[in-house]
């Protein structure tokens, strides 16, 4: 009987973990061991691009990928995970559930948007999954429909961090293509900060407010929203702000299903992990991505939930997997690299280097990197086993 490689998730660390895990598999001739991966659909969602246009096209299928490489997927939801007798249910349609086995299991379920309990938090649309993407799309196309008032023409942005920050930017351009180029447009973020992009760091903050002075768009600092409604919200100064178009994009935090692994988890929901993305006190557990609190280095930082950490993570944990599997030498994640790469609508965009985000790119040039980045490197390899496994190496860098 087979031994068996179990990747819960079809993110970024998910899928370079199972081609990673697939890899080294083939550099050592091994037959006798199946990788599996279940996930709701065979495709990469392209997260990072759900606050742009179009997002139904924001998606690369991965059943040739697959294939092509001897990963077997199954398209199912995971209830659950029973790691002291080292298997995970799993349900392909409501009421039907079954259960697999592991003898190496690596998590990689992502993270979510966390909604709070704040009252008339139902009114609001967010970018967190291309369903709810999607959804908001249609309500800014049909704005055009209504009478012209002021919360028609206005979108508030909870939250000024890199998906508020990105989202904003973004919608004077998709405003005026329903409204038209005359109508007056008002994209407001309200953010608790206390400065322009002040969560981002000095580096990158002063190119943030120059796109808003730019763009139109105003920053309500130091404020919060304490109530929201069809027609707008209200902060806690006791401000009213008229909106039809409230975005959330407040907190982001690891699967659930972290929560069913015994483990040290961060603030976040993260499992600890050791050097070789091991969940600690775990024999048989890896985690990758969001759901992974991972040194990157040994300054002290700690990799962070994007798509540049989990795709690295994602190569790590698969390899390791499966080089414990095999009793051969593990690789211990290292990534002491870091850049920062801000969308910032029609204005450009700006690229840092260093957890210190040191100022490299602005405006044009920054932009022709961002459109590289989201367009073409985080991608799936093409379904060519050769190239395929050759892309999946953790040795190389991502950033």
């Amino acid at each position: 009987m087979k031994r068996h490689i179990l990747v819960l998730g079809a993110g970024f660390g998910g899928v370079w973990s199972a081609l990673s895990a697939a890899r080294i598999l083939d550099q050592h001739s091994c037959t006798d061991v199946q990788i599996t991966l279940i996930a709701p659909q065979a495709e990469l969602r392209i997260r990072p691009r759900f606050y742009e246009p179009n997002v139904h096209e924001m998606k690369a299928p991965l059943g040739e990928l697959f294939d092509a490489v001897d990963i077997k997927f199954i398209q199912g939801t995971v209830d659950g995970i029973d790691a002291a007798n080292k298997r995970v249910q799993y349900s392909t349609a409501p009421g039907i559930h079954t259960w697999i086995n592991y003898d190496k299991l690596v998590l990689a379920t992502g993270s979510r948007l966390n909604r709070t309990n704040l009252e008339g938090i139902e009114h609001t649309f967010d970018v967190d999954e291309i369903e709810t993407a999607a959804h908001l799309e249609g309500h800014i196309k049909a704005l055009g429909s209504l009478p012209d008032t002021d919360a028609r023409n206005t979108v508030v942005v909870c939250g000024g961090g890199f998906t508020g920050i990105e989202t904003a930017t973004e919608m004077p351009t998709r405003l005026r293509a329903v409204l038209g180029a005359e109508a007056k447009i008002n994209v407001i973020v309200v953010d608790r900060g206390t400065k322009i992009g002040a969560a981002l760091g000095e580096g990158i903050s002063p190119s943030i407010a120059q796109a808003s002075a730019d763009l139109g768009i105003e920053w309500c600092l130091d404020s919060s929203i304490t109530a929201i409604d069809p027609n707008g919200v209200t902060l806690a100064d006791g401000r009213r702000i008229e909106s039809k178009t409230v975005i959330w994009t407040v907190g982001f935090r690891a699967s659930p299903l972290t929560e069913q692994i015994a483990g040290e988890r961060d603030p976040l929901g993260r499992l600890h992990v050791n050097a070789d993305l091991k969940v600690v006190g775990q024999n048989d557990i890896y985690a990758a991505g969001d759901v992974a609190h991972a040194a990157t280095d040994d300054q002290g930082h700690i990799a962070a939930m994007s798509c540049q950490h989990a795709i690295s993570l994602g190569r790590h944990a698969g390899n390791n997997a499966a080089a414990a599997l095999l009793g051969v030498p593990t690789t211990a994640y290292s990534q002491p690299k870091y850049v920062t790469c801000l969308d910032l609508g029609e204005w450009g965009a700006v690229y840092t280097e260093g957890w210190d985000r040191q100022l490299k790119l602005v405006k044009e040039e920054a932009k022709e990197l961002k459109h590289n980045i989201n367009s073409i490197w985080i991608y799936p390899p093409v379904a060519e086993r050769t190239t395929a496994l050759s892309a999946a190496d953790p040795l190389i860098p991502v950033a």
